[in-house]
């Protein structure tokens, strides 16, 4: 027997990415983000959804670019910082020590710490009340050699992303809870 818990943001875990975009004045920011997944095989596409006000959305617009970039559990306190404070106020690369390099083919950075980046340009995007579900076309995927296998697949054990439980808003990696989101950033 389940239990009815209503409709809620509860599927979990979910992924936690960084997405990468440059503002009107071509300065890079990186936002965290839960709400996203691969949305399509042909062409290869992924979705965010972002509300209106964070940074990164009129970015995301002006640029019709971003980068999806996955961090490993080890950069859960910086990456948690980068959903908590605006770029608009923030200057997140100096505050949590990311580097970020300009992609070569979407108009967007990459951070250089994650192992796991989709450089996308924007498709269509699709207005769902109080989020914004931009939709990329993955134009590229770059991972360091250190998360692949011996015939070259992501291993997700050397990847070991950081996934976020909606119920608990907690982060998890691929063992136990890493700590609360929302509130490790703050350490910094």
């Amino acid at each position: 027997m389940k239990q009815s818990l209503g409709p809620q943001t509860l599927l979990a875990p979910t992924p936690v990415w960084l997405v990468g975009t440059y503002d009107a004045q071509g300065k890079a920011n990186l936002t965290t983000i839960a709400w996203g997944g691969i949305c399509c095989s042909d062409p290869p596409c992924v979705t965010i959804s972002l509300q209106r006000p964070r940074h990164a959305y009129d970015a995301i617009i002006e640029r019709k670019a971003f980068t999806v970039n996955v961090p490993s559990a080890d950069y859960v306190k910086p990456t948690d910082y980068c959903g908590i404070y605006s770029g608009k106020d923030h200057d997140k690369l100096a505050e949590t020590g990311f580097t970020v390099a300009k992609s070569q083919l979407v108009d967007a950075p990459c951070v250089d710490q994650c192992p796991l980046i989709a450089e996308c340009k924007l498709l269509q995007t699709i207005e769902l009340g109080r989020h914004t579900m931009f939709v990329g076309q993955i134009i590229d995927i770059k991972a360091a050699e250190s998360v692949l296998d011996e015939s070259g697949k992501i291993d997700p054990a050397k990847l070991n992303p950081i996934c976020f439980n909606p119920g608990n808003r907690s982060y998890n990696s691929l063992s136990p809870s890493i700590g609360q989101a929302f509130s490790m950033g703050k350490q910094l």
